[in-house]
């Protein structure tokens, strides 16, 4: 039984060996902040700038690694431009081969992130997100309903990113 213990509390211990708590860059939270200038919106959907930078901020506060600025200030400032919205096609409906049942959106953007005081470009990729829709009676709707879920998926990707950096 002892022996048995000893194996549970080894293994128990070496499965969080490489876990660490707070951010992965090394820095400590809220160290450094960020102001999210407007993404430049360069596809022919309309309001997904909007969409962007509700979600980015909420990443932000969520991710917790930086402390989001408002103002004028930001250590770094986040700037972007909406690139790409893509619809495609992923299923169609079993009795008609060219109606279109699931769509998949593509959100991508270019982001940079520069240094308010040195300058110094600190990341610069390109970022996507993507969701599903099931199409019902109305693209339309089923769209304007999943351009949070899409935004939300590119802020993910996109703090995630911003988070990892070296800094």
């Amino acid at each position: 039984m002892r022996p048995l213990l000893i194996l549970i509390v080894v293994t128990a211990l070496c499965g969080c060996a490489g876990y660490r708590l707070g951010p992965t860059n090394g820095e400590v939270a809220g160290t450094h902040s960020v102001r999210i200038q407007p993404f430049r919106n360069e596809t022919m959907e309309p309001r997904l700038t909007d969409y962007v930078s509700l979600e980015l901020r909420k990443q932000l506060q969520q991710d917790g690694t930086f402390r989001l600025e408002t103002q004028e200030g930001g250590d770094i400032v986040l700037s972007g431009r909406i690139t790409k919205f893509y619809r495609g096609e992923l299923a169609f409906q079993p009795t008609d081969v060219l109606t279109p049942q699931d769509y998949t959106l593509i959100l991508t953007a270019e982001i940079t992130a520069v240094d308010r005081f040195t300058g110094k470009t600190n990341l610069s990729r390109t970022v996507s997100g993507r969701t599903t829709i099931r199409v019902g009676a109305d693209l339309a709707s089923a769209e304007r309903q999943a351009v949070p879920l899409l935004a939300e998926d590119l802020a993910r990707n996109t703090v995630s990113s911003l988070a990892d950096g070296s800094w």
